[in-house]
């Protein structure tokens, strides 16, 4: 986790020297002693990281590189709101300001002068007590008390559900199919893979159709040589025979060539238990030979990535999903209600109990660890003391260490850009359906997202979020017509554990009403999202260090000018559906604003100021009073994504008729040369006819489209060549859409909507080679047209 704030910084450093115009040369310098000096301490940090357990000096000494990562950081960033509020300041205000500014930037100048001290006498300290490699464990499987070891002593009248995965794997192994197989059981950590197979591995009537049979756990720091002896012992253990003496002495080759050997005329079952690496199995397939005798390897694994691999092998896939409400339920009586009759609910917990049982989300480990934690406790104040501190029980109850330790593990193993990302998603309320795309944007405001050569920060979010979802650290909730996740949501105790992270490692604070918040804490935040309503919320003047609010209660924000002015490093302001209507002029002293959604407030103007907004990268308007925005928008030149949207159903003599209505814009929109989405804007043949130069759109939308717009429409959508959505409406349900003209459509379309009657279909449909979805909406065209009846829709 430190290792990850080191890595942000280094990267908010070599983006600062890049741009060294702007930097007074104490600061440069500074800048670059400071990264030579971090990137030196990598390399003991990811030690750290690795570990299980580090003794209080270690602790001491990661914590105090964690908060020297975060000072840098804010120095930097408020060296820029210096740079940038000169930038857009008056001719007068500059004459004034600039002594006041340039020192500023001398005293910034002078605090990464002792910041690099500190670091060079933190790296001398760690040297001199001899902490030249952080030693220590790291590998949580070999632990005896680790419940996955123990889940192949499973007894089969202790699983509940799960009975069809059950039936379907032991179908795959009993099939009498001859040829090897390879079956992938991919689930969240926790949701029962390991004791699934546990249940099929000890079936005896299972284990009669092999010859020998092998449980390895595989540790994600796995070394090939050690995998193929374990594999040897467990082979010959099944069979009680003596493992040979010379195993540990024997090389990589040898070691395959042995066991290839042994295997090579018995039907063998391995299971390979909690695999992280695709590469496992090239590692190893060479060892288990395809000797038509009806073998099968089944692994586990938490990432769906590892588990939709392809293989030379005949390969199945079982994808474990939460239990259903009523075998959750079952499970939860089985292990908290041990000593009632018939294992019942008492009528007075039962409450409390479905709660507590919601909070585990049909994870199999939760449930009969908080099932255990719960036998114990009798009275109602009880139950409602776990139930309202849940998060503590997690991080301090030893019976609940179990589950703790798993889901932790996903955490720990996502690489270094992820833990960012998934933490931010840790600041959505509990049960909040997450949308794609307004939290990959909130990535890129915060500067979580690499650079990635011939990639756009869009498309590299988009893949972080994939990953998490592959890797079952988010839900996916609902998906687009393409199959693209639309939302997820986050299992809760996952999300209990990523707010402990997330408050321990000083990244947010979450102020939800269940723990209160103390002025320091406030001062001190990073990030805060706000949860609960306890009347208006009025911002602190002092909160100096707050990089994102986010707001999910429909209460009043009132900004002051004085709390606005203090904000210097604020980068995300997310206040859909808060009860908003004005914005103050000061919201433009933000100079460091990467992100402004206003979605679903009753704001009705921006205010001029929005021009000093140099960094806004993304602005969404939709649901909003806003008719028109201002032409200072315009001088937006990062800005790369702006929404603006309301629908409205029109009634009509053939039904309703959706229409969506969009916003004047001004324009100079064409400017905005970095702009990738643009929808919806209010149609006019000059704004039209700017379209053409904005290259870079893939989104788009248009509203009050009129037939004599067909030739400015139509020419600027040719010239659109990396457009992928696009979306077209006209004002009213007798208005033909002008489409006819248009030679040669985006070559890289995948998402088209026409809003409005189309006198024939298109010539340039059949040209569509890319396009996955195709909304019409009163189109009028007949369903026997030629197009619908030689494609698929």
């Amino acid at each position: 986790m430190v290792s990850m704030a080191v890595d942000h910084v280094i990267e908010t450093i070599v983006s600062a020297l890049q741009k060294e115009a702007t930097l007074l040369v104490g600061i440069k310098y500074e800048l670059d002693e400071i990264r030579k000096e971090l990137v030196s301490m990598k390399s003991f940090l990811q030690d750290a990281a690795r570990k299980q357990v580090m003794s209080k000096g270690e602790e001491t000494w990661v914590a105090e590189v964690r908060d020297i990562a975060h000072q840098i950081e804010d120095l930097i960033d408020e060296y820029m709101y210096y740079v940038y509020r000169k930038q857009y300041s008056t001719v007068v205000h500059r004459i004034f300001r600039t002594p006041k500014s340039l020192l500023e930037k001398h005293k910034i100048a002078s605090k990464l002068r002792q910041i690099n001290k500190n670091i060079i006498g933190m790296d001398e300290r760690r040297k001199r007590f001899g902490n030249d490699r952080i030693e220590g464990s790291n590998d949580h499987y070999d632990s005896p008390l680790y419940p996955r070891d123990l889940a192949v002593f499973v007894k089969e009248d202790d699983v509940v559900g799960f009975v069809d995965e059950s039936r379907l794997l032991k179908t795959w192994l009993m099939d009498n199919k001859k040829h090897q197989t390879l079956i992938a059981v991919v689930g969240m950590g926790g949701s029962g893979k390991t004791t699934i197979i546990a249940k099929t591995y000890n079936n005896e009537t299972v284990k009669s159709y092999f010859d020998c049979y092998a449980w390895i756990t595989v540790s994600q720091t796995y070394t090939r040589d050690d995998l193929l002896r374990k594999l040897i012992k467990e082979c010959h253990g099944s069979r009680k025979e003596q493992v040979p003496n010379d195993l540990c002495s024997k090389g990589f080759k040898d070691l395959v060539e042995f066991l290839m050997g042994y295997l090579k005329h018995k039907a063998y079952l391995v299971v390979l238990d909690d695999v992280w690496d695709i590469s496992l199995w090239e590692n190893i397939k060479a060892s288990l030979p395809n000797n038509q005798f009806g073998s099968r390897i089944i692994f586990t694994t938490r990432n769906a990535d590892v588990g939709s691999f392809s293989s030379d092998v005949r390969t199945h896939k079982l994808t474990i999903n939460p239990l259903k409400k009523e075998e959750a339920w079952d499970l939860f009586c089985m292990k908290a209600f041990l000593h009632y009759p018939d294992k019942s609910c008492p009528k007075e917990l039962k409450p409390l109990a479905l709660e507590l049982v919601k909070k585990c989300d049909g994870l199999p480990l939760a449930i009969v660890a908080l099932g255990g934690l719960m036998c114990s406790k009798k009275s109602t104040s009880e139950w409602s003391s776990v139930r309202d501190n849940l998060n503590w029980q997690l991080n301090n109850n030893p019976r609940l260490e179990i589950v703790k330790s798993i889901l932790l593990l996903s955490f720990n193993y996502l690489p270094s850009p992820l833990e960012y990302c998934f933490l931010y998603c840790c600041l959505f309320p509990e049960d909040y359906k997450v949308r794609r795309k307004r939290v990959i944007r909130l990535w890129i405001a915060e500067g979580f997202v690499q650079n990635v050569e011939r990639a756009t920060p869009l498309e590299v979010a988009e893949s972080y979020f994939m990953e998490l979802t592959l890797r079952s650290m988010l839900q996916v909730e609902s998906r687009n017509a393409c199959g693209r996740p639309n939302a997820c949501k986050m299992h809760d105790l996952l999300r209990e554990i990523g707010i402990s992270i997330l408050e321990r490692e000083k990244f947010g604070v979450v102020y939800d009403g269940k723990v209160k918040i103390n002025e320091y804490q406030l001062h001190q935040a990073r990030r805060i999202s706000i949860q609960t309503n306890d009347g208006d919320l009025q911002l602190s003047g002092n909160m100096s260090y707050l990089r994102s609010l986010l707001v999910f209660v429909d209460c009043s924000v009132s900004f002051s000018k004085t709390s606005l002015s203090n904000l210097k490093l604020m980068r995300s302001l997310d206040l859909e559906n808060v009860a908003i209507d004005v914005l103050p002029e000061e919201l433009g002293t933000l100079f460091n604003l990467r992100y402004l959604n206003l979605r679903g407030t009753q704001v009705a103007k921006l205010p001029k100021s929005i021009r000093k907004l140099g960094n806004l990268e993304s602005l969404d308007i939709r649901e909003t009073n806003v008719k028109e925005l201002p032409s200072e928008v315009a001088e937006l030149q990062n800005l790369y994504h702006l929404t603006m949207l309301s629908k409205k159903i029109a009634n009509t003599d053939f039904g309703d008729f959706l229409l969506c209505s969009g916003v004047q814009v001004p324009f100079e929109i064409s400017k905005l040369k970095k702009l990738q989405v643009l929808y919806y804007i209010e149609a006019k043949s000059n704004i039209i006819r700017q379209l053409r130069s904005m290259t870079q759109l893939r989104r788009m939308g248009i509203s009050n489209l009129r037939e004599a717009d067909e030739h400015d429409l139509c020419s600027s959508i040719q010239n659109l060549k990396l457009l992928r959505t696009l979306r077209l409406c006209v004002n009213n349900e007798a208005e033909f859409l002008p489409m006819d003209a248009l030679e040669t459509p985006p070559p890289q379309l995948q998402n088209l909507s026409l809003g409005g009657k189309l006198k024939r279909v298109p010539h340039w449909f059949h040209s569509l080679q890319n396009l996955t979805v195709l909304w019409l909406h009163w189109s009028r065209l007949k369903e026997d047209e030629q197009f619908f009846k030689s494609c698929i829709i």
